[in-house]
């Protein structure tokens, strides 16, 4: 925000000793971040002053209108005699009163002004535009300057035009709406220099009642989106009535363009003030106004020329004609004060805050108004905004106003807040005596009732912010000063050190990276479509999903259940630039909402810890997040060359990198085919810990990969680690020095039994001279018969503390052999 110093000076008496850096300093030691500050008479260097045009001659046969004018500058350029200068400009003439730089001056941008001859003639010096000066975008004309001018020609123009200005940039914290004006401002610069303070909303207004206003109704249907509605009428404007020089160029200082009257009174009130407003043109307005949510398929065009469809959300103001203003956020283009506007209805309303500030980010119009409404604003001076605009409307454009003022006033009063008075010593570490607590909060403008150790503290109207004891505590800080804050460091505990969950992580990642996977990063955020592209159905529970309420992307609104859709979109955006062997893996947290999950989210204290109760309550509306693991490969797996044939990715390969994650995590890993999407419905495997489901591996569906547009056989694994048991400690292995039995076996078993569970029959059969087993052949033929299949293993036996005999050895597979029979009806191949 930019605010002039004069402005400020007109509210404090800010002391002539006081430099505008240590006034700066005053801002950042509230709090109010300065950006930078311009002293504008140091803009322009050498001479800029006023004068006076004898006479004008027109200079003919060049491609546009030249003027070489006669222009009296006193003495100024040292002989008296009037100074020669052309110039381009049209909207001057003479006796007009003009702004002048001479010979050896600087305008803004460096451009040093000299004596040249240009059209045949010799130009000393130039006649100024305000664009020219950096005192605005107009470039039309240059700057006539009001015929009452004091100055008289030859003298200095800077307190003239307004270059004598020191102007703040100030960056306001969203929380603090009041800074954006003068009056907020004000206060706090008072406070900071311990100046006196007048408060320009301290003004006397005409009261106002929810009764008509000339023959007009106000009616507000949405009292919790509009809370209070003030309206007066101005008759008999006049259209052509300039703004005062003294408003323009302290709108101009403020970053504010100047447009017309009726327009400029409203800004100026608006930055003085803080409580925007708006002007409409009485006379397009038909019937009463009503201020309600818009309704579907509502439209209004704007006074930007912008036609914007309105959502059911949008806060409006309607007459008889329909929607004629985006409330708080900008007018309509039937309703706007134009060039024949002569009765102007001025509005000054209370808005919401939260509705205001969603409707200007989904329209895309960020005013001066809703920046301030976003932030709340003050309720309370409605009435004395609009007086304030009626006096100047009045006095400047020779208008009338209306007796009767509308105000629709359903504000509800500030909240008491009860402060124990030891609480800003006991939450800062600085020692804040009784009466010095009261004493800053009453500064922030709160009443202050004293009831033993406690502080019942009323918020102002304006200060919206102030709803918990620790609000009030952060303005006793700030007010007495954060440098007298001790800085402490906080004690060095030892540290736990990484916990099981965290070492399973690192370890996971670390072996997937090593096994030639890359890791990749994403949001966690999907498209609706996402589950449409991996076909799941329509009552898969990963297509229940979180949405958010402010989304980064509107066509992403929803946390992922699965890690597959963000992994796929970074696989497919590595096939697009060109890479064609890839191999990729995630791991992050999903998000898993339940059917019974509360939609309400209860309020937690701040200023106490939560009780358990709170907490489960809260909890509770947060819904589980796993952690998971997912990895992806597709093209060549073992690249081709001199050396041999190469090798393309399958399904194995992400089965392989699930067991290798199972591995790694100190698990044992139970694989069983299976049908789930996206997985190919004859090349997916069910992956069990401990008889629960932790996830799933094979090769994707290839209409999958067509709508993904990836390669047919892409292997995809998801595994959820955080399902997984806890390591046990791993003991130390015995080795033994006595020679193996090596004995293999095939067995014959039906095609649907899995080769994971006959080799678990084995192990449990074997018993403890077992020392490893390893499945070595699969086959399949005619001579074995329909739906059979022979499983060759290779089972080591050893024992401890001697070498085995062949009996030994030989038992020991039988009694292995025996319990497979058993378990899943294997018969020995050959028997």
């Amino acid at each position: 925000m930019l605010v002039p110093l004069s402005w400020l000076r007109e509210a404090v008496d800010v002391p002539a000793a006081v430099s505008p850096d240590e006034i700066g300093a005053a801002f950042t030691a509230l709090g109010v971040e300065v950006e930078e500050i311009t002293d504008l008479a140091a803009s322009v260097r050498g001479p800029l002053v006023v004068g006076k045009v004898l006479d004008i001659e027109e200079l003919t046969g060049f491609k546009k209108p030249i003027r070489y004018c006669q222009v009296d500058v006193g003495a100024a350029n040292g002989t008296g005699e009037p100074q020669s200068i052309v110039c381009g400009a049209r909207n001057f003439a003479v006796g007009d009163l003009v702004v002048v730089i001479l010979p050896g001056g600087v305008l803004p941008g460096e451009f040093t002004i000299g004596a040249r001859k240009t059209y045949g003639k010799l130009s000393a010096g130039m006649i100024c535009s305000a664009r020219e000066l950096g005192l605005g975008d107009d470039h039309d004309g240059i700057v006539v300057l009001p015929a009452d001018t004091a100055a008289a020609p030859g003298e200095d123009a800077r307190p003239v035009v307004g270059l004598d200005e020191v102007v703040f940039d100030l960056s306001v914290t969203p929380d603090r709406g009041y800074q954006l004006s003068i009056r907020g401002l004000a206060r706090e610069l008072a406070r900071a220099l311990d100046a006196p303070y007048r408060d320009p909303a301290d003004r006397a207004a005409t009261a106002g009642s929810a009764q008509a206003s000339a023959g007009r109704r106000v009616l507000v249907e949405d009292a919790t989106g509009c809370d209070r509605f003030s309206a007066r009428l101005v008759t008999g404007v006049d259209p052509a009535a300039p703004s005062p020089q003294w408003m323009v160029r302290r709108l101009t200082h403020a970053g504010i363009r100047s447009i017309s009257l009726p327009v400029d009174v409203t800004n100026y009130v608006m930055v003085e003030l803080g409580q925007p407003m708006h002007a409409f043109d009485a006379a397009t307005l038909t019937g009463d106004l009503v201020v309600r949510r818009a309704r579907d398929g509502e439209r209004l065009a704007t006074i930007d020329h912008v036609d914007r469809a309105l959502s059911t959300e949008d806060l409006v103001i309607c007459d008889d004609t329909g929607v004629i203003s985006l409330a708080a956020v900008m007018g309509g283009a039937t309703t706007e004060v134009g060039e024949s506007t002569t009765d102007v209805l001025l509005e000054a309303a209370h808005w919401d805050p939260a509705s205001i500030s969603r409707t200007a980010r989904r329209h895309r119009l960020l005013s001066e108004a809703s920046k301030r409404f976003e932030r709340a604003v003050d309720p309370a001076i409605t009435l004395v905004a609009l007086q304030r605009a009626v006096d100047l409307l009045v006095e400047y454009g020779g208008g009338t106003a209306g007796a009767e003022v509308v105000d629709v006033n359903q504000v509800v009063p500030p909240e008491t807040v009860l402060l124990p008075a030891s609480l800003p010593a006991r939450i800062v570490g600085v020692d804040y005596p009784l009466p010095r607590v009261v004493e800053l909060v009453e500064a922030v403008g709160a009443q202050v009732a004293v009831d033993g150790d406690t502080l019942a503290v009323t918020p102002p109207t304006w200060r919206p912010d102030l709803v918990d004891p620790v609000d009030v505590v952060e303005e006793v800080v700030r007010l007495d000063g954060y440098g007298r804050v001790p800085s402490v460091l906080p004690p060095v505990v030892a540290g736990n050190g990484l916990t099981d969950a965290q070492r399973r992580r690192r370890s996971v990642a670390r072996a997937l990276a090593e096994a030639g996977y890359v890791e990749v990063l994403s949001y966690p955020f999907v498209s609706p479509d996402a589950y449409d592209a991996l076909g799941l159905p329509d009552d898969d529970p990963r297509r229940l999903a979180v949405r958010l309420a402010n989304p980064i992307s509107e066509r992403e609104p929803l946390l992922r259940t699965t890690l597959l859709p963000t992994l796929l979109a970074t696989l497919r955006r590595n096939l697009a630039r060109g890479q064609r062997d890839v191999a990729l893996f995630e791991s992050g947290l999903v998000f898993r909402p339940s059917t019974d999950t509360p939609t309400e989210v209860p309020a937690l204290p701040v200023d106490r810890r939560p009780t358990d109760a709170e907490l489960a309550a809260a909890l509770a509306v947060v819904p589980r997040q796993p952690y998971r693991v997912a990895a992806v490969v597709t093209g060549e797996v073992e690249r081709a060359g001199w050396w041999g044939g190469g090798r393309s990715a399958d399904w194995t390969d992400a089965l392989a990198a699930a067991r290798l994650v199972a591995r790694t995590a100190g698990v044992a890993l139970t694989v069983r085919a299976d049908r789930h999407a996206p997985w190919h419905p004859g090349r997916c495997a069910a992956l069990s810990v401990d008889g629960v489901l932790v996830g799933h591996a094979g090769e994707l569906h290839p209409e999958v990969c067509q709508a993904l547009e990836l390669p047919r056989g892409t292997a995809v694994m998801e595994l959820e680690l955080s399902a997984l048991p806890a390591r046990e400690p791993v003991p130390a292995p015995s080795i033994s020095t006595y020679p193996p039995a090596l004995i293999d076996v095939a067995l014959l078993v039906d095609d649907a039994v899995p080769a994971a569970d006959v080799q678990a029959a084995l192990a449990t059969g074997a018993g403890e001279l077992l020392e490893s087993i390893r499945l070595f052949d699969v086959f399949r033929g005619d001579q074995l018969g329909a739906g059979r299949k022979s499983l060759a293993y290779k089972l080591t036996f050893r024992a401890g503390d001697r070498t085995l005999t062949a009996e030994e050895a030989v038992a020991a597979r039988d009694a292995a052999v025996a319990e497979a029979t058993r378990r899943v009806g294997a018969a020995l191949r050959g028997a």
